[in-house]
């Protein structure tokens, strides 16, 4: 079905990071704890998967950076956009690195939870994430021993989410890859620092700001929302800001001339609502002069960071880590990275190569996972087998129950 180029490609490059015996990192849609990963892999237990994570010998920054090459070659771009943001885990307790009470989109309120951010490389052909960094709140940062528990290094300082995402741009454009593009919601365009460090590397960015954030105009400063109360009704426009599930996403657009100091054009985007009148609000930097649809399509890509996230924990089991330590969670979510890069390239060629008939949808990632599953893994089915794992799935909870109710009559004394 899909030609072997794609699958080559990846193995050759990902596979010399590891050993042999430790090749058989996350396959795209297979079960997603280590010790499932092991009962589908045929292993006896899950002791070499737990190893693969946290003692065995490997690159979990080379592989990082392989998956950026992966992804930049596959599906390059000339007009692609590096959509940056943060996703969160929910998690128990207070040792698992990185975590605590903090508001995350995933649950939509404030839970006790560790976030990460992620760059997205999003272009006509796809889109995948090509970094990771996790974010170590102040509440951990001041606390080197808890840090070094977690297998943080000696030197973790705090760090906020636009700092990480501008370390990351930045190793994106040292590694000698070009995109024109930044964008990504309030949390960065908030950030003076991350704006200014675009416009010192020449990149553009579309980044949305909050309605009371304040913008220089030639009479001033004002609301961008008291800005965009000022707009008359002719300067609005209807553009899509790309397709939907459901068809074309349709908004009024406007855009005001910024009078910001910096070299460049400096402008405040204001997307309006057709059916509520809600409005949203970017500050957007070019150093040439870029048309309103050009604007337009780059706010449009913030979408495909949502997407990829989705189909990362969907489909390669991102946020399916049970890991406390730092070195554990880089692993896990590097070797997810390439099993959800795997699928956007083969979907991308497969777009390419293998013309959609007019009464198909083309290919998706969640179809290539299933026809993968089936044509291409081979998971193992004796009967000896899974009764061994059931038995080692039932004598590891009672385990831990015996370990907690000690616990718990420890407490009680």
């Amino acid at each position: 079905m899909w030609r072997a180029g794609c699958l080559e490609s990846g193995h050759v490059r990902f596979g010399r990071r590891a050993g042999e015996t430790h090749r058989r990192q996350r396959r795209p849609g297979a079960p997603v704890r280590p010790h499932t990963i092991a009962e589908w892999a045929g292993e006896a237990a899950p002791h070499g998967m737990h190893h693969l994570l946290s003692r065995a010998v490997w690159d979990a920054d080379g592989v990082r950076d392989d998956v950026r090459e992966y992804v930049v070659e596959h599906l390059h771009d000339e007009a692609a956009v590096l959509v940056v943001d943060e996703t969160g885990d929910v998690k128990k307790g207070t040792r698992t690195v990185g975590v605590q009470r903090q508001y995350t989109g995933t649950a939509g309120r404030i839970e006790n939870s560790q976030a990460a951010v992620y760059p997205v490389y999003a272009g006509m052909r796809g889109h995948a994430a090509v970094d990771r960094e996790l974010h170590i709140p102040r509440s951990w940062t001041c606390d080197p021993d808890r840090c070094r528990a977690a297998g943080l290094g000696e030197d973790t300082a705090f760090a906020t989410k636009p700092d990480l995402a501008r370390t990351m741009i930045e190793r994106f454009l040292d590694a000698g890859h070009h995109v024109g593009w930044v964008t990504g919601d309030e949390v960065y365009g908030g950030n003076p620092k991350l704006r200014t460090a675009l416009q010192e590397r020449g990149i553009g960015y579309v980044l949305a700001v909050a309605c009371s954030a304040e913008v220089p105009t030639g009479a001033g400063k004002f609301r961008a929302d008291a800005l965009a109360a000022k707009v008359p009704k002719r300067a609005w426009q209807k553009l899509s800001a790309g397709r939907g599930a459901k068809g074309q996403r349709f908004y009024d657009w406007a855009v005001i001339d910024l009078a910001e100091p910096a070299p460049g054009r400096h402008q405040l985007l204001i997307r309006r609502n057709r059916s509520t009148g809600e409005l949203a609000h970017y500050r957007c930097h070019s150093t040439t002069p870029a048309s309103l649809a050009t604007l337009v399509r780059v706010a449009g890509s913030r979408w495909r960071v949502e997407e990829t996230f989705q189909s990362e924990k969907g489909l390669a089991g991102l946020d399916e880590h049970q890991v406390r330590r730092y070195p554990s969670w880089a692993r896990w979510v590097t070797l997810a990275m390439p099993a959800h890069a795997f699928l956007a390239v083969v979907r991308a060629d497969e777009h390419a190569h293998r013309p959609t008939p007019d009464d198909l949808i083309p290919l998706s990632c969640n179809e290539i996972c299933r026809l993968f599953i089936a044509l291409v893994v081979r998971p193992v089915r004796d009967a000896a087998h899974r009764l061994a794992w059931s038995d080692w799935r039932r004598r590891h909870q009672a385990r831990s129950r015996t370990s907690h109710y000690r616990r718990q009559a420890a407490s009680q004394t």
